[in-house]
């Protein structure tokens, strides 16, 4: 069974689109729109991953019983200077980035012990590791999933679970459209293969931390050499 969080838009539905050809079990969460180009809507369940009881919910609904593999996909962001920056505004950066992943792996978790299987998967950032002006809540949103990960990697090893990070570049796929056509030129001068990160790198970045058992508490950098 395959879980993708965030599968609406971007890199989610990327990967949810890719993995119903390959797997009969596979769900998604979307936070507002349903995908017009969903083909298997009763697979898409509306979900606020900021509240546990509603993740929970959900979680227990699909009742997992094979082996399971979590992709946490959903996530926001929000430019602002800090001493700028509205609170309540950053804030919810963390609330879904962070504790909406967290909210999603505790509700799989049980699931994965019991069967003594389960692969995790989280989408971090190079933001996280470079610096860049008014970008302060969602880099330390990311930056916080490399230390979630390597704690519920040492609790969870011994059950057959992995839990690993992809801190992914500029890619073709997700936030990149919101950059006007005037920058992305500027961006790529700036990373060392001189273009944003295909889609058929992610899946095989996923795809291989999917597969490999001895891979654990880390992260990928799928950036193009850009730091």
């Amino acid at each position: 069974m395959i879980i993708i969080t965030g599968a609406s838009r971007g890199v989610g539905k990327y990967l949810f689109d890719e993995y119903q050809k390959l797997f009969p079990e596979i769900y998604g969460t979307y936070n507002a729109t349903l995908p017009n180009t969903a083909t298997k809507k009763d697979s898409y369940a509306k979900v606020d991953v900021t509240d546990f009881n509603e993740v929970e919910s959900w979680a227990k609904s699909l009742n997992p019983k094979n082996d399971l593999t979590l992709i946490n996909c959903a996530g926001i962001s929000y430019n602002a200077f800090a001493h700028k920056s509205n609170v309540l505004d950053w804030k919810k950066v963390i609330d879904v980035n962070v504790v909406g992943t967290y909210n999603v792996i505790r509700a799989f978790l049980p699931f994965m012990r019991e069967n003594s299987y389960g692969r995790i998967i989280n989408f971090s950032s190079v933001a996280a590791q470079k610096g860049t002006p008014g970008v302060s809540a969602y880099a330390a949103s990311k930056a916080a999933l490399w230390g979630l990960s390597k704690s519920i990697a040492v609790e969870n090893a011994a059950k057959g679970i992995t839990i690993n990070n992809i801190n992914l570049g500029y890619s073709e796929l997700g936030m990149i459209e919101q950059v006007p056509e005037k920058f992305k030129d500027h961006i790529k001068a700036q990373i060392p293969n001189g273009d944003f990160c295909k889609k058929e790198d992610i899946f095989s970045s996923v795809e291989y931390l999917r597969r490999n058992s001895y891979t654990n508490g880390t992260s990928i950098d799928l950036n193009g050499g850009i730091y």
